[in-house]
């Protein structure tokens, strides 16, 4: 080969690479096969970027020298950057800083509200702690939020996304905690406060005889009201729902009581009429599901105390979704003394969808009775079928939209002592119903993409016996089986050679 032709391919070779490394810089693009597409932007956050009218600067403080699961949560985070930069038009840009360069620095990043996590790093056969930093702060003009710690995968984009979102927001939209007939708190709900505190400004309402609930409260949440409500407040809701007002109701209309043992319906205050006018029927009994969440039941043997879990068909858990915004992405919900509820079709203007059930293997328990903890149930207990626990209503009284979820808890944290953690989904489907009638869902599948659990499912006990004697003997069957073809093979072979045939 001619010297000039090796030195004219080599040329066309350097300028290849040159143009597609230009065209890489300015079409960026990936290919995303996860099953959530988590390292695919989503519309909500594509449409929170077009929309920006000003810089956002994202300064990253991510420590060097960090182990390789964390080493990809920096990449992920830089590559993420690098496409909200390019879908804002530049208007997001992006530096990294290393904390760790000096205790001047990590001072400063404390400072800002990042904090360091300990982590084992293993060099020279020596398990050592490393003092590591994954956070981030944006600002535009003078406001600032702040993201103490980068989460992997999906809650990565939420996180970047709502953050923008927040700073770009002059006046949020209000939404509204009613009070005054023995609701829940706002200070018992902090959770949900602080997710939709991105969005809105969340603040308590007390009906007045003397004023309408104002038109610029996007959304209403009464959450688990224990007090007579008066017919002029429902008065006010039904002038506020029809000046395309919308209402998330979350009430049970039964109590339980593990402690004494007690199961009975809850006073009537009132709701369950307002909502049977509307469209929408609470049942008085039970929700029990053969699916369902298991509670710890002690019981002492002898001079011992043992603690074992026991299935509580009282605890339905819900994972029969409806394909609506509400609900998309969530995995399980687990409903404590719950209410069935039932569209009533009786208004042809009010559409009522049903949005979340139960199995098909459900029924009821009446009220008032007592809690038997060892109790055996059976199929019969179950022969109702799939039960709505949660609708969405559309067209009240013209223009109000509602939800209505029949447990009045399940986002709840409570106060004091007593206080708890509540599951994510249960904080994102409140979430979701808040979006969905204040009209701004953008964020509703950020919030639950990523999948978080894999639930399995129930199966009957005979097909649980013929899999679990199959796993046992299965093996040992097609072990014999092998050696018996083993067998007649060697035979065959043996009566060749004695034939004389050595083939």
């Amino acid at each position: 080969m001619k010297k000039q032709t090796i030195i004219i391919q080599l040329l066309v070779i350097i300028a290849i690479v040159v143009v597609g490394n230009i065209l890489s810089n300015q079409l960026y693009f990936r290919l995303d096969f996860t099953e959530d597409k988590r390292y695919t932007l989503s519309d909500a956050s594509k449409d929170v970027l077009e929309e920006l009218d000003n810089v956002v600067t994202v300064t990253a403080y991510f420590s060097e020298d960090l182990p390789p699961q964390l080493l990809n949560n920096r990449k992920d985070f830089e590559d993420m950057l690098i496409e909200y930069e390019q879908r804002s038009g530049g208007n997001v840009v992006y530096e990294f800083v290393n904390p760790n360069e000096d205790q001047t620095k990590e001072q400063e990043v404390q400072q800002k509200g990042i904090g360091p996590i300990m982590i084992n790093v293993r060099e020279n056969d020596r398990v050592e702690q490393m003092r590591a930093y994954m956070g981030a702060v944006l600002q535009m003009d003078d406001k600032k939020e702040i993201i103490p710690l980068i989460q992997p995968g999906a809650a990565m984009e939420y996180e970047l996304t709502t953050s923008i979102k927040k700073l770009s927001i002059d006046d949020k939209p209000k939404v509204a905690l009613l009070q005054g007939h023995g609701e829940v708190s706002l200070s018992a709900i902090p959770q949900l406060r602080q997710q939709l505190s991105v969005l809105y400004d969340v603040e308590t309402f007390t009906i007045s005889d003397t004023e309408d609930i104002p038109s610029y409260y996007r959304a209403l949440i009464i959450a688990a009201p224990t007090d007579t409500i008066p017919q002029s407040h429902f008065d006010k809701l039904d002038t506020y729902l029809s000046n395309g007002g919308n209402i998330f109701v979350s009430y049970a209309n039964v109590q339980g009581d593990l402690q004494q043992g007690m199961l009975s319906t809850s006073p009537d205050i009132g709701l369950v009429g307002w909502l049977e006018e509307n469209g929408i029927k609470i049942g008085g009994n039970f929700v029990i599901d053969a699916e369902c969440a298991s509670i710890t039941v002690t019981q002492r043997q002898g001079y011992f105390t043992i603690n074992s879990q026991k299935e509580f068909p009282y605890f339905p858990r819900v994972s029969n979704f409806t394909d609506h915004p509400m609900t998309r992405g969530l995995d399980e919900l687990t409903f404590t003394f719950t209410s069935n509820v039932v569209p009533i079709e009786e208004d042809s203007t009010t559409s009522i969808t049903t949005i979340a059930s139960t199995s098909p293997n459900s029924g009821t328990e009446p009220a008032p009775s007592f809690v038997d903890i060892q109790r055996r149930w059976t199929q019969g207990d179950f022969d109702m079928g799939v039960q709505s626990l949660a609708v969405v209503a559309e067209g009240i009284n013209g223009f109000g939209k509602m939800v209505v979820v029949g447990n009045g808890d399940f986002y709840v944290n409570g106060e004091g002592q007593q206080a708890r953690q509540v599951q994510p989904d249960h904080v994102n489907f409140a979430s979701n119903a808040v979006d969905w009638l204040a009209d701004d869902t953008g964020l509703i599948a950020l919030r639950t993409k990523g999948i978080t659990s894999r639930p399995l499912e129930s199966i009957e006990e005979s097909k649980k016996n013929m899999l679990k004697y199959g796993n046992v003997f299965a093996p040992i069957v097609l072990l014999l089986i092998y050696a018996f073809i083993r067998k007649l093979q060697n035979q065959r072979k043996k009566q060749k050679w004695m034939q004389g045939n050595f083939e």
